[in-house]
């Protein structure tokens, strides 16, 4: 049985080793469906009036290229009907608005009109505490041990809320979202923490605290599942948001319409 496992793993060795070859594989490509990146965000010390929704279409795998959508209709309004349009920079697909509104708890519906076809969704502006200190600490890592950064801020005991905390630095390619809520933890300080193998004393980390909804945590944890899925499973289904073709509910648009408040820092590491 010994010997076995030896020549088992020479086998599996020197396919490993003789696969240098880049393998492009062909895959079915769907018809482009409309991405509706509405993020607004409320960042604490600004008046929150400039925000800006991306448009854009799903493609190919193996293509890097984004291909922008031009010539839409982009509005949103709040619950005393005022509106909050957002016009294109020319072949950008960024829609901007600064004149925007931001209230805690206001209810907002966005609409987004292209193609002959009208795309909405609402949500609540929702609140988040402050960051309140960060600590820096050593934690176990899979091969050595690793920097670890850990931020702390106060959960509010009067609500039911929800979390996603964002950090960026050199040593990651895109950056790290982690999705918390106050389940366990009502009215008690919280913290999310950021680690990484490469992470170094001068490293810059970037943190970003929002609150969001409960459908908004639901839906990017399903996203993060899907991030995080075992490539050797079966492959995750395509993850709706909120929005909704209001002229043909089948020609779905991907993306989320959210609004949160949000907190920000940056921690030099020591």
């Amino acid at each position: 049985m010994a010997s076995f496992k030896y020549i088992f793993l020479f086998t599996a060795l020197a396919c490993l080793v003789s696969c240098e070859d880049v393998v492009d594989i062909d895959l079915d490509t769907d018809e482009p469906r409309l991405v509706i990146d509405a993020g607004i965000e409320w960042v604490k010390g600004t008046d929150g009036s400039r925000q800006t929704v991306k448009l854009s279409t799903t493609t190919g795998y193996y293509t890097s290229d984004i291909p922008p959508v031009s010539g839409a209709g982009v509005n949103v309004v709040n619950s005393s009907g005022t509106v909050f349009n957002f016009r294109e920079n020319p072949g950008t697909g960024l829609y901007v608005c600064t004149d925007f509104e931001p209230v805690i708890g206001e209810t907002y519906e966005l609409t987004v009109t292209v193609d002959g076809q009208t795309y909405t969704a609402g949500e609540k502006l929702m609140s988040v505490p402050e960051i309140t200190r960060i600590e820096q600490d050593i934690a176990a890592g899979f091969q050595e041990d690793e920097i670890e950064v850990t931020f702390y801020y106060q959960d509010n005991p009067e609500e039911d809320n929800h979390y996603m905390a964002r950090f960026e630095a050199d040593v990651l390619v895109y950056p790290e979202y982690d999705i918390d809520d106050d389940r366990f933890t009502q009215g008690n300080e919280m913290f999310e923490s950021f680690s990484h193998e490469d992470l170094e004393v001068g490293d810059r980390v970037d943190i970003r605290l929002s609150g969001i909804s409960e459908r908004f945590d639901n839906y990017m944890s399903l996203v993060l599942d899907a991030a995080d899925s075992d490539p050797f499973g079966t492959p995750p289904a395509n993850v709706r948001g909120n929005i909704i073709n209001t002229t043909n509910e089948t020609d779905y648009a991907y993306g989320y319409f959210r609004l949160s408040e949000v907190d920000t820092t940056s921690y030099v590491v020591k």
